[in-house]
């Protein structure tokens, strides 16, 4: 099978690239890093079945010869992200997804749209099942990530309706692993490298917040299980173990054994209080549940990071005082970001420059 994964430099995307590789599939990943990493794919690009198309898939799509299936996964992920790029986190939500749906539309390929948690918004219904339609404020500063994959799970369903798109939607919950960014304000990573610079571990409001962290091997199993199934869905795809903000905390700080304090700041606005996941359904129609528990999960994570001490310090800096959007990160980004993806033996392809503030196209 032919996939095109749009966001396949991303910390989803290019784990969901090597997953596919491995079982004998073709993968075509476009990207435009600019919230990707060249360096999450450098090692797929010798890999005969791989190709790398730098594309902003808010402009466009387009992949020669034929695609069996798409996986739309392009799209900022984290709040300071989406919060720094709002109108090019609508676009790829929108438009983005439009023109993925087209690839799909003319090849007669499977659609696959990774959608969010973040549609539900802040519930009022706990725990989530893929039946609740969500408390989002369509007009606060999240909604700009919320909305869009509100309308792109809107969009992708009427191409299913109109043109027979074989479309599935999966909602993925909170999800951590190797290969994200450390400065990318994200819970899971921000401990990690908080902890292990001996930064203060961020935590806003009490901490009694909870979240249900998903390893990431776990959710790309997910993923390809849609990938190769005719359902629409909506799936909900995450851990449906619940803990609070304040217990990972713990957690982190046991297993890095760093003696970092605690600082608590103001919750931000529209942040959602409670967030598990039901997935009787992706159990029993596609045969998915999460197998790896969060202590082995942050295991493999933190060893990830203290693997990349080169960008913890620079990382540390950028997240130091919470997830606001205020924060000025675009040189630590930058500096953080390869310019160009390094192809065999520390060769540079020069086909994928990153500027920061780019159009967003990256997982």
């Amino acid at each position: 099978m032919r996939v095109a994964v749009t966001g396949g430099g991303g910390f989803l995307g290019s784990h969901l690239c090597e997953a596919l590789l491995r079982r004998g599939d073709s993968v075509v990943c476009l990207d435009n890093f600019s919230t990707g990493d060249p360096e999450n794919i450098a090692a797929l690009l010798a890999h005969p079945a791989f190709e790398f198309q730098h594309a902003d898939v808010s402009v466009s799509v387009k992949v020669a010869g034929h695609v069996d299936a798409v996986a739309h996964l392009a799209s900022p992920a984290s709040p300071p992200d989406y919060l720094r790029h709002p109108l090019e986190t609508l676009a790829v939500g929108s438009r983005g997804t439009e023109n993925a749906l087209r690839l799909a539309l003319r090849h007669s390929a499977r659609f696959v749209l990774a959608s969010t948690s973040e549609i539900y918004g802040d519930p009022l219904v706990h725990p989530q099942e893929e039946t609740y339609w969500g408390n989002v404020n369509s007009i606060g500063p999240r909604s700009v990530y919320d909305e869009a994959k509100r309308y792109a799970e809107a969009v992708s369903a009427a191409y299913r309706r109109t043109h027979g798109v074989d479309v599935g939607i999966a909602r993925i919950f909170n999800t951590y692993g190797p290969r994200m960014r450390p400065h990318d304000g994200r819970v899971v990573s921000s401990f990690i490298t908080q902890a292990l610079t001996g930064e203060p571990l961020t935590i806003y409001g009490d901490g009694g917040q909870t979240r249900s962290f998903c390893y990431v091997d776990d959710l790309v199993r997910g993923l390809v299980a849609l990938l190769d199934s005719s359902e629409l869905g909506p799936f909900n795809l995450g851990n449906p173990v619940e803990r609070t903000v304040s217990e990972l905390a713990g957690i982190v700080l046991e297993m890095t054994g760093s003696s970092s304090e605690v600082k608590h700041h103001p919750l931000p606005v529209d942040d959602p209080v409670r967030r598990r996941p039901v997935i009787t359904r992706a159990r029993e129609v596609l045969g998915w549940e999460p197998e790896i528990d969060i202590t082995e999960g942050l295991r493999r994570t933190v060893a990830y990071f203290a693997a990349h001490t080169d960008r913890l310090a620079a990382s540390a800096a950028s997240i130091r005082g919470g997830q606001d959007e205020t924060v000025p990160l675009a040189a630590a980004t930058a500096a953080l970001t390869p310019q160009t993806i390094p192809g065999p033996a520390g060769a540079a392809t020069g086909v994928a420059s990153y500027a920061p503030g780019a159009t967003v196209a990256g997982g």
